[in-house]
């Protein structure tokens, strides 16, 4: 069977991505859990992990001993092993679309990623109005997000970004997390699909795992001091 290496759920965004869309497209998994304790080189996590991956990061995906450790690499992965899924689009034209904008996501994004943490149990909002406030780049890089999810929810009919769930979907789905936990405004249309996503039940059993956990990690809460 697959197994699954993941982090901290409330915290860790990278995870979640192959998690929900493993959970979603309903293969079977098994789910390994690594708890954050820090990330300096003798940490519990970074022994853990490194057993496994080269790169001492979360998420790797385990297939009998082929280890793939990006989250792009294990989605396109997982593409090519159930085609029947349709994991990415059917039509090609959308399909290097939503490998475009899933590349975006992985490398972009930069400035909401560093000042919007996931943080799926706390209550954010005073930060994020603080942030958006404050952080011109934040609002660039919302104003592309509200942009391209738009067109795409549009151009295909929803209810999704390329109509049903894909990788696309899985890919933005952290990034709805922040959107919805830092009240970050957002037109009604973004709203609706942040909603839908959050309502999809391989997303809502990765929150209801983080709202469980319950695990207070001091470097992960620039914003709080406790839970």
């Amino acid at each position: 069977m697959l197994k699954l290496y993941i982090g901290n759920k409330n915290y860790s965004s990278w995870s979640m991505r192959p998690w929900v869309l493993l959970t979603q497209a309903g293969i079977a998994f098994e789910e390994v859990r690594i708890r954050f304790d820090s990330f300096d080189d003798g940490s519990q996590f970074r022994r853990q992990i490194g057993a496994v991956s080269p790169v001492g990061k979360v998420p790797v995906l385990d297939d009998d001993g082929l280890v793939i450790w990006d989250t792009l690499a294990i989605s396109e992965y997982l593409a090519e092993r159930h085609p029947a899924l349709q994991l990415w689009p059917a039509d090609a034209r959308a399909r290097a679309r939503a490998r475009s904008i899933c590349a975006e996501m992985h490398s972009g994004f930069t400035a909401l990623r560093g000042a919007c943490p996931m943080n799926i149990e706390a209550d954010l909002h005073e930060a994020g109005a603080l942030v958006w406030r404050d952080k011109p780049p934040v609002r660039t890089d919302v104003a592309r997000l509200v942009a391209m999810w738009g067109e795409l929810l549009a151009e295909h009919g929803g209810p999704m970004l390329f109509g049903p769930f894909s990788i696309a979907d899985a890919f933005f789905a952290p990034v709805c997390m922040r959107l919805k936990n830092y009240a970050l405004p957002v037109p009604a249309e973004t709203k609706a699909y942040i909603e839908r996503v959050s309502a999809l039940p391989g997303v809502r059993a990765w929150m209801d795992g983080a709202l469980a956990e319950q695990d207070f990690r001091a470097f992960e809460e620039p914003y709080r001091l406790r839970r």
